[in-house]
């Protein structure tokens, strides 16, 4: 008995007409159930993925190939919002975790992120504000101290540190960060 083989492929041109065909809808569907265009954009991209994978799965006798992709979207919406319902839930219970733990509850990206910004703002100044404002501010050094090391007057120095400040100020407002300073 000769087995008949039900592999099915699609050619590259086959594949670019159907994602040219269907993707729009694909993307307004899940963008729809989640809310979110990154996700619905991944959605969509994990849908061809899947039918390129499986293409032997698709019967053209039982459903469209709309059909068949939406049927495919839909368990992949379905995955997402798992996937977002168990970070959630890890997420809430770290937050707990650290709230017990007496720890500030802040995310640490967020504190990695903000650290990152001041870094590259300040590489921004020229040499001599950014260390006027280093050793003044970060160092939290008197102004005597940081003018008698640098060789300067306090005078000089303040004013390192007003136009770092206003310097400073301005290449943090560019990066989109606003805040009192």
């Amino acid at each position: 008995m000769a087995h008949i083989s039900r592999r099915r492929t699609f050619s590259n041109v086959a594949v670019r007409e159907i994602y040219v065909l269907h993707a729009p809808e694909l993307y307004r569907f899940a963008l729809r159930q989640l809310g979110d265009g990154c996700a619905a954009e991944e959605v969509v991209q994990e849908v061809f993925l899947r039918m390129w994978s499986s293409a032997g799965g698709f019967r053209p006798e039982l459903a469209s190939m709309r059909v068949w992709l939406f049927a495919i979207a839909r368990n992949v919406v379905i995955d997402e919002a798992r996937s977002r319902l168990r970070h959630d839930k890890r997420m809430a219970a770290a937050r707990t975790a650290a709230a017990q733990a007496g720890q500030v509850s802040s995310d640490i990206a967020h504190i990695t992120i903000n650290r990152r910004l001041v870094q590259a703002a300040l590489l921004r100044l020229n040499t001599d504000q950014r260390t006027a404002l280093v050793e003044t501010y970060l160092r939290d050094r008197s102004y005597r101290e940081v003018a008698f090391e640098l060789d300067v007057p306090q005078a000089t120095l303040r004013s390192r540190v007003h136009f770092g400040l206003k310097t400073l100020r301005l290449a943090m407002a560019e990066m989109g960060v606003h805040q009192e300073m």
